[in-house]
C-alpha cells in the first residue's frame, strides 16, 4: 500500500484518524458520546475479523457493548450529516473533473424478519434469492482512488406498506416506496447539488432506465449504463443502421466490428474482453432541454467474454468523438465499487451491523464509509510520497 517508511506511515495513520474524528465531532452534543463514536471507528479499523458490539467494546476497554450499541441506537445524531462529511472529506483528496460516479447495490444476509428492509430478494452477493437487506451505494472513482460517498437502504413494498413494521424499525413517516433506480437518481441529484466533480456515471443493468438517462443528459454527464439483452435500440443518421434488441444487433455484427480491449487492471492483470461499439445518433444539447451547447452521441456498447462468449450490453451517452476505448475504460470503473464492497465487508465490518432499525443501518454504514474513505486518503498520500533525493554532483573547478 505504501511507499513511505513504516514510521511515516504510522504517523500518517495517526494524523488521519485524529482528523476524521474531529470532523465528525460536530455531530454529537456530548463529549463522552463523541469519544464512543471515535472508539467505534477504532473498532472498525481494528484487526478483529468480526466487528460485533462485544468485539468493539473489548477493543475500547468497555465492560460491555452498550456504549457501542448506543451509537447506533438511542443516542440522537444525524447519519445523513455524517454521509455528507464523508463525501466532502473524500473529495478533498480524490476530486477530479473526469471522475466516474459508480452506482451499485450489495446484499446483507440476515436471519429472521425484524431487521429493517429484510426480505427474500435477489442479491448478487449471494448469487440467489435469499433473506437479506439491500443497500444502494454511490462510489466516487478517480485516478486518485475511490470511496463511497452515498448510501441508502432499499425498502421493499412489504415494508413501506406495513405501518406496524415501519414503526418498530423507526422508518421515517415521510418515506415512501422507491425503486432502486429512483434511489440512484436521488443520489445523482444529491451529488450534482453538492457540486461533486465528475463527468461520467457507470452502473449495471438495474439502473439503465430512462429517468436516470434523461437526468444525466440534462446535467451534461456521460454514462455507460447496463441494459438487458431485450433492450431495444434504433439508429438514425449514421452509416451503420441498426434496429432491434441489443442481443439481435450483436448477433448481426461482422467479425471486424469486434476489438479486444482492456477495461483496466485487476488483481489478475488486464481485464480483457472483446468489445463492439455502435454509434446510434448525434443529438444537439438543445434537443434534450440542456442549458449548454454541443453535440452528444447515443450509442450501444457490447462486451463479449473471451472464454465463453457471454454478452453484456450498455447504453452510452458521450460527447461526440468520444472513443470506444474511453467508454470501455469508463465501464471498467465499475470494478472499483465491487472491490470496495469486498474490502468494506472483509476488513471494516460493513455487513456486521447488529441493529434492526432504519437509523441504525444508516449510522453503521456511514461510519464504515468514513473508515473506508480514510483508508483511501491514506493510500493516496502514501503512494504519492516524493521520490528520494538524489546526490548533487560536486562542482568541478577548471
Amino acid at each position: 500500500m505504501s511507499e513511505l517508511p513504516v514510521e511515516e506511515t504510522l504517523e500518517l495513520w495517526a494524523l488521519s484518524l485524529r482528523d476524521v474524528k474531529s470532523r465528525m465531532r460536530v455531530l454529537f452534543t456530548q463529549e463522552r458520546v463523541a469519544v464512543s463514536a471515535g472508539q467505534f471507528l477504532d473498532g472498525l479499523l481494528g484487526d478483529e475479523r468480526r466487528k460485533t458490539g462485544w468485539m468493539r467494546a473489548e477493543a475500547a476497554g468497555d465492560k460491555g457493548p452498550w456504549r457501542q450499541q448506543a451509537i447506533l441506537g438511542r443516542v440522537p445524531w444525524d447519519a445523513d450529516a455524517l454521509r455528507d462529511i464523508v463525501r466532502d472529506y473524500a473529495l478533498e483528496t480524490l476530486a477530479d473533473p473526469d471522475a466516474v460516479l459508480v452506482i451499485d447495490e450489495t446484499g446483507f444476509l440476515k436471519q429472521g424478519h425484524a431487521s429493517c428492509g429484510v426480505a427474500r430478494q435477489y442479491t448478487g452477493s449471494a448469487g440467489k434469492i435469499t433473506n437479506c437487506q439491500i443497500g444502494v451505494f454511490a462510489a466516487y472513482v478517480s485516478h486518485h482512488g475511490h470511496a463511497f460517498i452515498d448510501r441508502a437502504l432499499y425498502l421493499p413494498k412489504a415494508w413501506t406498506d406495513d405501518p406496524d413494521r415501519r414503526g418498530k424499525a423507526h422508518v421515517p413517516q415521510e418515506l415512501g416506496f422507491a425503486t432502486k433506480p429512483a434511489i440512484a437518481r436521488t443520489m445523482i441529484e444529491r451529488a450534482l447539488a453538492a457540486d461533486v466533480p465528475f463527468s461520467w456515471v457507470a452502473a449495471d443493468s438495474v439502473y439503465g432506465v430512462g429517468d436516470i438517462e434523461m437526468a444525466l443528459r440534462r446535467a451534461g454527464k456521460g454514462y455507460v449504463l447496463g441494459v438487458s439483452a431485450k433492450h431495444a435500440f434504433n439508429s438514425w443518421g449514421k452509416p451503420y443502421a441498426v434496429a432491434g434488441t441489443a442481443k439481435d444487433i450483436a448477433a448481426d455484427l461482422p467479425p471486424v466490428a469486434w476489438r479486444r480491449l482492456s477495461a483496466g487492471s485487476g488483481t489478475k492483470g488486464e481485464r480483457l474482453h472483446d468489445w463492439a461499439y455502435i454509434e446510434l445518433a448525434d443529438l444537439d444539447a438543445e434537443d434534450f432541454d440542456a442549458k449548454f451547447s454541443g453535440l452528444w452521441t447515443r450509442g450501444l456498447l457490447i462486451r463479449r467474454n473471451i472464454s465463453d462468449g457471454d454478452l453484456a450490453f450498455f447504453s452510452t451517452w458521450c460527447p461526440q468523438g468520444t472513443s470506444m476505448e474511453t467508454l470501455v475504460r469508463i465501464e471498467g470503473h465499475r470494478w472499483a465499487i465491487e472491490d470496495s464492497f469486498e474490502t468494506a465487508k472483509n476488513e471494516l465490518g460493513l455487513d456486521h451491523n447488529e441493529t434492526r432499525s432504519w437509523h441504525g443501518w444508516h449510522r453503521h454504514v456511514s461510519l464504515v464509509m468514513l473508515a473506508f474513505a480514510m483508508m483511501a486518503v491514506i493510500r493516496h498520500h502514501a503512494n504519492a510520497a516524493p521520490p528520494p533525493k538524489t546526490m548533487r554532483r560536486p562542482h568541478r573547478h577548471p
